[in-house]
């Protein structure tokens, strides 16, 4: 058993908990109070620091809000800590203890994720000088990915081109599907090394990804977390000839479009509203626009489905989490509807519920929960593997 202090440094916000009694199993309570009992990991501390750098906002930068943390939290005892970084190219492919070396790596992956490893650097640069003899353990948001078939993570451009740039899909959620399929098979019952399902993280970002056995062979975002499924403010899959065509003819610049897929798209772009709460209140109300809003974003969904059914062959399970996830149920069932015949079916008593649990009736060919994702828990556990004691 491990003390954990988690970090998870957005672009403009700073998450963290700290842990006591973390093990490194995957059957604790998506709460972090552990499994039966309360045996499991206990939060002893945690927070969100927001509006980081923003006029009239929280701290003028990271470094001052991971040194407020650090000062306001008990540190006796600390086995470790655990951070979150969202890009690990391809060249980290497992939670690792940083150095001079690992943190120099981390910094040649900028260009990759430029809102957000900067971010995670000043995080580990901070607390590696405040606690300087503390182990620190990078987890990849792309790390779980690193299983991707060739096939998988190969986009179909010029090689030698792909290959200097780095172009290729990494991925992301990484943590988040990574702990919601390791409990979906605890709350099946069955073996996480024998269990295949999809798990479907639906927030303001949004991904699916198809997990064989606890290994990642399909996840909707690429190269960046702009691909795949509709998302609060993001286009997801797109023709790659709209961005020339807006270059060419309408004149945009890349800083416009790249302004234009990532903050200005997805629900917001055809509803007017990036909150799925909002755009199910308007369409519930008779709004066209927040009743198309809900059908793409839906549909790209279903899409998702039906093809990594396709490439899991079979398929015990479909999980849903994260905010839109785990709590619309409108969007669980409209985004399964018609797959009846493949053994999806949404019970719609059991889909109004709350709380991790089966929302597909007994007897059903392929399981539906909806599960909290956890993803401090998951840099936890990751990091105590490699720093608890004996």
């Amino acid at each position: 058993m491990s003390r954990i202090l988690v970090v998870n440094c957005g672009s403009s916000s700073l998450k963290y908990r700290l842990y006591d009694r973390v093990d490194t199993g995957g059957s604790g309570g998506a709460d972090g109070s552990g499994g039966p009992g309360g045996s499991g990991p206990v939060v002893l501390g945690q927070g969100v620091i927001e509006r980081i750098g923003e006029p009239d906002g929280g701290p003028p930068d990271h470094e001052s809000a991971v040194r407020q943390v650090l000062e306001g939290i008990d540190r006796t005892g600390l086995t470790a800590v655990g951070h979150r970084v969202v890009h690990g190219g391809e060249r980290f492919a497992a939670p690792t203890l940083i150095d001079d070396e690992v943190f120099a790596k981390i910094r040649e992956l900028v260009p990759l994720a430029p809102l957000h490893n900067p971010a995670n650097l000043t995080g580990i640069e901070v607390t590696r000088q405040l606690l300087p003899d503390v182990p620190q353990v990078a987890v990849f948001d792309t790390a779980f990915h690193r299983t991707l078939p060739e096939s998988a993570s190969r986009y179909a451009i010029d090689s030698a081109t792909a290959d200097r740039y780095g172009i290729r899909r990494y991925g992301f959620h990484g943590t988040s599907h990574a702990y919601v399929s390791r409990r979906t098979a605890a709350l099946l019952g069955r073996a996480y090394e024998e269990t295949n399902t999809i798990t479907l993280h639906l927030g303001n970002g949004a991904s699916a990804c198809a997990v064989a056995g606890g290994r990642s062979i399909a996840t909707s975002m690429g190269m960046s977390p702009l691909e795949g499924l509709v998302m609060g403010t993001r286009s997801g899959d797109l023709d790659p000839t709209v961005l020339l065509h807006l270059h060419r003819s309408g004149g945009l610049s890349v800083d416009e479009i790249d302004d234009l897929l990532n903050h200005r798209s997805g629900l917001l772009g055809l509803s007017g509203a990036n909150d799925m709460r909002e755009v199910l209140r308007r369409r519930a109300a008779g709004d066209p626009a927040a009743e198309l809003a809900f059908e793409v974003y839906c549909r790209r969904i279903t899409f998702y489905v039906g093809g990594y059914l396709a490439l899991l062959g079979r398929l015990d399970a479909i999980t849903f989490t994260a905010g839109v996830g785990e709590h619309a149920a409108p969007v669980r069932s409209a985004a399964l509807a018609g797959l009846e015949h493949l053994g999806v079916v949404v019970d719609p008593d059991r889909n109004a519920g709350s709380g991790d649990r089966l929302i597909s009736p007994d007897g059903a060919g392929v399981a539906v929960c909806v599960i909290a994702t956890n993803e401090e828990l998951e840099i936890a556990r990751q990091t105590a593997s490699l720093v608890a004691p004996g």
